[in-house]
């Protein structure tokens, strides 16, 4: 196993726990709960898949993906309890998953011969999209349609990703920063409560 697979199995772990949790708060039940896990651990995924033309979606060709999303569901099961007291076990799981998840997408983009700028996009698609899925599926507004620095998290991790891809580092440095990158700058978004610019006015805000 090479380090960017390392990094796709932790996003799997991490999206995987982030979407059994989620599902857990609404109450769903044994199928809900596997299926809101599935679909944000392969989700975003099994998009960037279709859009670059893999065959077949890598989650179907390989089973350790499938084993490692049930386990995670049950896991979370055991020691939902403990979780649940965490306030932002959620959040910081779903932080963890688009950090790792962005490089995965950027380094997939550029095996498939892809602009950098178009990487950053299908980085942004395999973090991102999972979530989507999951908050529509539970409903709630994804993440990414409201003011917080998610999306954004995730395209400042890929310019860092391919400004330090000039320096000739190794690639597990790059890794690594890059999706180090997308987390701190998640979590310091949420800490700071640093949102982007609103594009309404404050009496659009109020009536609505």
């Amino acid at each position: 196993m090479n380090f960017i697979e390392i990094i796709d199995f932790l996003g799997i772990i991490a999206f995987a726990i982030s979407g059994a949790l989620a599902a857990f708060s609404k109450k769903l039940d044994p199928f809900g709960i596997v299926i809101i896990a599935f679909v944000t651990a392969a989700g975003g995924g099994t998009l960037r898949d279709v859009l670059i033309g893999v065959q077949p979606i890598s989650w179907m060709r390989n089973m350790n993906l499938i084993y490692t999303i049930l386990a995670c569901v049950v896991i979370t099961f055991i020691f939902r309890a403990q979780l649940a007291k965490l306030r932002k076990t959620l959040f910081l799981f779903d932080a963890i998953g688009i950090g790792l998840y962005t490089v995965v997408g950027l380094e997939m983009g550029l095996a498939a011969g892809l602009h950098p700028l178009i990487c950053i996009i299908i980085g942004c698609i395999t973090a991102c999209f999972g979530g989507v899925l999951r908050d529509i599926l539970i409903n709630e507004i994804p993440v990414i349609f409201r003011k917080n620095i998610y999306a954004t998290a995730c395209i400042i991790g890929g310019m860092v990703y391919f400004i330090l891809l000039k320096f000739n580092l190794p690639n597990n440095i790059v890794f690594t920063a890059s999706a180090v990158t997308v987390i701190l700058t998640r979590v310091l978004a949420v800490v700071f409560k640093i949102k982007l610019p609103s594009p309404y006015f404050k009496n659009e805000i109020i009536n609505k």
